[in-house]
């Protein structure tokens, strides 16, 4: 969290928002979730007198560097940027397809090679696309799960879209809507009483490879 000076000396809390989509295409129905759940975080927001920054991250962007950090332990200067803005927002929106019946591999590659407490106590808020709304339990059977794990504190509502939710004039889009409101809502509900987020951190400068390979732990 920062504070930003505005009219007649007025403090105003800034939140610091960070999407994470794991989408492969562009457009990517992923993204576009996300775009739609971020909005009503910062409607929200601004509702309530915050000042809301937002920045949108796409996995595919690091997949490389997110591969390379699953085999050898190190995360390349642009992959520990991205992992650094992560655990040092207010809050986290994120959002997978499904691919095989789950989260896509990007996406839990991402959080695998993430610290175990970087979103310890975190307010996330989770969504998920797919080519069927036959598929929308994903997000109990295994973002939740996921989230659980690393002890982030997720909004009840977690969105889901199927085909049929972005069909113009449908009763699907209303009730994307009313859903996608109402979990933005309970993520900024959350944020009420979440610690401030850390100062920003450059990633740190590459070690000699010597001592790269010091560092690095079997992985079992």
């Amino acid at each position: 969290m920062y504070l930003s000076k505005v009219e007649e000396g007025a403090v105003v809390a800034e939140r610091r928002i960070v999407a994470v989509t794991a989408g492969l295409g562009t457009p990517s129905s992923s993204r576009m979730l996300s775009d739609q759940l971020g909005v009503a975080v910062q409607a929200r927001l601004q509702e309530l007198g915050h000042n809301a920054a937002l920045t949108t991250y796409e996995l595919r962007e690091y997949a490389v560097d997110i591969a390379n950090a699953m085999v050898s332990g190190y995360a390349a200067p642009k992959l520990e940027a991205l992992l650094n803005e992560v655990s040092d927002a207010d809050a986290l929106i994120a959002v997978s397809p499904v691919f095989s019946a789950s989260m896509s591999g990007l996406f839990k590659s991402f959080f695998d090679v993430m610290d175990k407490n970087a979103l310890d106590g975190k307010p996330v808020l989770v969504g998920a696309t797919g080519g069927s709304a036959r598929h929308s339990m994903v997000l109990d059977f295994a973002l939740r799960p996921l989230f659980a794990y690393l002890r982030a504190r997720v909004a009840p509502t977690a969105v889901y879209a199927a085909p049929d939710d972005w069909g113009a004039g449908s009763a699907g889009v209303l009730d994307l809507d009313g859903r996608v409101r109402r979990a933005g809502a309970e993520l900024v509900a959350l944020l009420g009483d979440a610690p401030a987020a850390k100062p920003r951190r450059a990633p740190s400068e590459s070690l000699p490879f010597e001592e790269l390979l010091a560092q690095i732990q079997p992985r079992s």
